[in-house]
């Protein structure tokens, strides 16, 4: 499993900004502040992330991307647990299978690979099933809501902050 550790924090941190969130890293061995699942998952609050150097990154695009799927208004008020339908937490995964592919050293097919080492479930029995051959209403939500594209399958990616660029 590909954890924080693994990758560059600057640039988990900086792909979350184009969004309007904020990655913070908890110490080793600390609890992770809204986490959800506990150990070592990633945590939201608000527009903050909360990771630790042991947090599997499928798991820190998958809570952040609970939080980018959100209107400012709804995205406020989130701690902890932030689906309110199956429709939103099905394209959250597509989105974070989207956006491991901007990440140096994450990639497509390794954030697939560990979502089913962690046992996410699909009908057709994998991440990769279902993202390439079972998510056209994902597809579609992410599309409608101007986050990827679903002819290209990418994601729309917001211009870098200003203090970023």
């Amino acid at each position: 499993m590909l954890t924080l550790a693994d990758i560059d924090f600057d640039d988990a941190a900086t792909l979350l900004a184009r969004y309007g969130l904020r990655l913070h890293l908890v110490a080793d061995g600390e609890p992770i502040p809204g986490s959800y699942w506990g150990d070592a998952e990633a945590g939201i609050i608000a527009s903050d992330v909360y990771a630790r150097r042991d947090t599997p990154v499928h798991s820190l695009l998958h809570e952040a991307c609970h939080l980018i799927v959100l209107p400012p208004a709804r995205r406020a008020a989130v701690h902890t647990d932030a689906t309110d339908s199956i429709e939103e937490e099905d394209a959250v995964c597509v989105l974070q299978i989207l956006l491991a592919g901007e990440l140096r050293g994450v990639g497509r097919d390794r954030a697939l690979a560990d979502m089913d080492a962690w046992g996410y479930s699909f009908r057709l029995g994998s991440a990769r099933a279902y993202f390439e051959r079972d998510a056209e209403t994902s597809w579609e939500w992410l599309q409608r809501h101007g986050l990827a594209d679903a002819t290209t399958r990418v994601p729309i990616l917001p211009p870098l902050p200003a203090a970023a660029a």
